[in-house]
């Protein structure tokens, strides 16, 4: 690893935990459409009660925040944001993703919220910092 990057070590490992979860939740809701026989390529019944559409949600949801993540934190890595900082985020954003992803499954509406709310303000973190270092360099 560049040394550059030894103090980021940490948000590193959640760029790769991360993308693992997804793997996983991609597994989650592919098995459960084949066991509920839901025919490839037809969209989910919009019913929050359907453990297919949790399943997806949870999918999607993840995937709408990757983007961000990969953004916010390259920004802030190229920034030289404090480490410390970068990596506390980076680790509350996976937290706050794992948390998320087990509300939607137990149809948990209001910690799901919070979950999210909690991710939206750990990225929002991550840029701040990656801000705040690049008007500083």
């Amino acid at each position: 690893m560049a040394e550059q990057l030894l103090p980021y070590q940490l948000t590193i490992l959640v760029l790769g935990l991360s993308g693992a979860l997804f793997l996983i939740q991609l597994a989650i809701v592919d098995i459960v459409a084949i066991k509920q026989k839901h025919p490839p390529g037809v969209a989910v019944a919009q019913d929050p009660d359907d453990w297919l559409f949790r399943c997806n949600r949870v999918f999607a949801n993840s995937n709408e925040t990757l983007g961000i993540l990969v953004l916010v934190v390259l920004f802030a890595l190229f920034s030289g944001a404090d480490p410390l900082w970068l990596n506390a985020l980076a680790l509350i954003y996976l937290a706050s993703r794992v948390g998320h992803m087990l509300c939607y499954y137990f149809g948990q509406k209001v910690l799901r919220s919070i979950a999210f709310g909690i991710c939206y303000l750990s990225l929002f973190g991550i840029f701040t910092i990656g801000l705040s270092a690049w008007l500083s360099a």
